[in-house]
């Protein structure tokens, strides 16, 4: 089987060392012969976050200091979540790395669950911006349980507050 990334087409046969073929090496989805498409970071966090998020049994993302943050921000008029929140990603030219914080709901598998984020992620990620998505890391900061109060805070343990 052939490597498509290197191999040329019958009418522009050139040598393995010549320029041609080092430059249909180097093209990619986001680079051509017309020019560098580059991705933001804020892109790849949003469309990440956003994939995240469409999976049932996501309940949250990121940690109680940064839902707490977003929770007051809300509150202000004018003032709108944040979709990244939770989603840490390092973009290169052509491979992104992305690590997730997440909230879950009570009763789902943790497993189960991780492997249908990755799968969003990585097809919204690599269909929306054309990087090839190298990992995405998920960390489990906590369960939703069924009654808890979004606007509490407060951890409370066999009826006492903490």
């Amino acid at each position: 089987m052939t490597n498509p990334a290197t191999t040329t087409s019958n009418a522009a046969k050139t040598p393995a060392h010549s320029d041609a073929t080092v430059v249909e090496r180097e093209t990619g989805a986001l680079s051509s012969a017309h020019g560098v498409t580059t991705i933001s970071d804020v892109v790849v966090q949003k469309v990440a976050g956003l994939a995240t998020r469409e999976i049932a049994g996501v309940y949250a993302l990121g940690g109680n200091a940064s839902r707490a943050f977003n929770a007051l921000r809300e509150r202000i008029p004018g003032a709108t979540a944040s979709s990244s929140q939770g989603v840490a990603v390092e973009v290169g030219e052509r491979q992104a790395a992305i690590d997730l914080q997440i909230l879950v709901e009570y009763g789902v598998s943790i497993a189960d669950l991780a492997r249908s984020v990755r799968r969003n992620v990585i097809n919204a990620v690599q269909t929306m911006t054309g990087l090839e998505v190298v990992e995405v890391n998920l960390t489990v900061s906590d369960v939703h349980l069924p009654g808890d109060d979004e606007g509490d805070d407060t951890a409370t343990v066999t009826g006492r507050v903490l």
